[in-house]
């Protein structure tokens, strides 16, 4: 996310939800099922992003402060035990090591300091710490050594990350990518950035400034606008016909009604995108409305799949970037696994999937186009909006009087999509669930 000026009014938050591993820092892990205040949790300085992984959650202040909390069974927190933390507390092994972004995977975190390293914490059961013979978790914020330039980017997967650097240069590692690859490119030799537990460079690729992540592909964008697409194509997240990418491609600008694209995010099995007027487009998986419009027939050419002998099923999707007219101006966006938030006119909106009430209406029923959260009258101004894979965070400031920095705080209309997440077994159980 861009850095945030420090803000001279009060700002407040208020939580929601379900909250089975405190990943809404409320101090519990009961559900809330109205908006709550979240009290402060740091000293007077600003927040400059949010962000959340699979059920955790993260904040990293203007001074390069970062507090965390949530699930942290693998380490993901960085605080050196594995115990869940329910209040956001600051992560003291980084206490003296400014942190500039943070991304969070599924059971992982990556953190990129001030000085362009790279530093990793939680599961390494893919090689997704970028520490090929490290131990099966870290609880403590490690180097990623081998990844030697400076750094301007990370972005966390599933189970993979990437690293975008100074020169240009995008890196990846973690096999997350690596079995669906083999799988639906048989007799072909997979690159090794694929298949990589430690940073690999990604071929076919230069000049880029940011990369993100999905569940299982990956997305760069380079300084003129144009963006590169690799990995899994199940859903169509890719533009392309075909179901899996070995290589970088780059998107035809006519995508983009030959715009440049000017910054990028991606869910699970979605992408956003958004140009250099303003334009947001969307395209991949849409059968939970994540991409802020209804699809209510297949595409042209689109056939049934299959997900078993005895089951047969079309999967709303659309391969086409389509702009959501709605949303064009946004400040900021950003995407959960199958749900977004953005910030348009200082106010919130919410779309995609709301089994558990991460859109923060009230319901649990799915959003199919981008509304405003009620919760977020005027005159509160939105400041920034982070997603993790199944709850959503929010900064807000209210009116007051002017003065220095106040304490900032964390808002989240929001809650985890996932409940059981107690091993990779069961993550996967939860994927093929939401396929059926």
């Amino acid at each position: 996310m861009a850095r945030e000026s420090c803000v001279s009014e009060e700002a407040d938050s208020t939580t929601a939800g379900a909250n089975s591993y405190g990943q809404l820092g409320l101090g519990h892990k009961e559900d809330v099922l109205l908006p709550q205040q979240l009290s402060d949790f740091c000293e007077p300085r600003c927040i400059k992003s949010v962000t959340g992984g699979g059920g955790h959650s993260a904040a990293v202040t203007d001074g390069g402060g970062l507090f965390v909390c949530g699930l942290n069974k693998d380490g993901q927190l960085g605080l050196g035990h594995t115990e869940d933390v329910l209040c956001f507390t600051v992560c003291k092994p980084l206490i003296s090591c400014p942190i500039r972004q943070v991304a969070c995977g599924w059971d992982f975190t990556i953190m990129l300091t001030e000085t362009g390293q790279v530093l990793s914490c939680g599961s390494n059961a893919f090689g997704q710490l970028g520490v090929p013979h490290g131990p099966h978790q870290c609880v403590v914020p490690q180097a990623v050594e081998l990844l030697r330039e400076k750094v301007v980017c990370v972005a966390a997967g599933l189970r993979h990350a990437l690293a975008t650097t100074v020169n240009g240069s995008v890196f990846q590692w973690g096999t997350g990518l690596a079995s669906s690859g083999r799988r639906l490119c048989p007799g072909k030799t997979l690159p090794l950035f694929l298949t990589s537990k430690e940073p690999s460079r990604v071929t076919g690729l230069e000049n880029s400034t940011c990369v993100v992540a999905g569940s299982d592909h990956s997305a760069s964008l380079t300084d003129t606008g144009e963006l590169y697409v690799w990995g899994r194509n199940k859903h169509g997240q890719l533009a392309s016909p075909a179901a899996f990418l070995l290589l970088p491609q780059r998107l035809d600008a006519r995508c983009f009604q030959d715009e440049k694209v000017s910054a990028v995010w991606s869910g699970w099995t979605h992408l956003v995108a958004q140009t250099e007027t303003g334009k947001v487009f969307t395209w991949g998986r849409a059968d939970y409305g994540q991409l802020g419009r209804r699809l209510e027939s297949p595409e042209e050419g689109q056939k049934p799949g299959k997900q078993d002998s005895s089951f047969v099923f079309w999967r709303p999707q659309s391969s086409v970037p389509a702009p959501v007219h709605c949303l064009t101006g946004a400040a900021k966006i950003s995407c959960g696994s199958e749900h977004n938030l953005a910030v348009i006119s200082d106010k919130c909106c919410s779309w995609g999937w709301n089994e558990h009430g991460m859109c923060g209406d009230g319901t649990e029923a799915n959003v199919w186009t981008p509304a405003p959260v009620q919760a977020f009258q005027s005159p509160v101004r939105l400041l920034l909006v982070g997603c993790g894979a199944g709850h959503s965070l929010a900064l807000c400031q209210l009116p007051a009087h002017p003065g220095p920095c106040q304490d900032v705080k964390v808002t989240y209309p929001l809650q985890d999509a996932t409940e059981n997440t107690e091993s990779q077994d069961a993550v996967d159980k939860e994927r093929d669930w939401k396929e059926r």
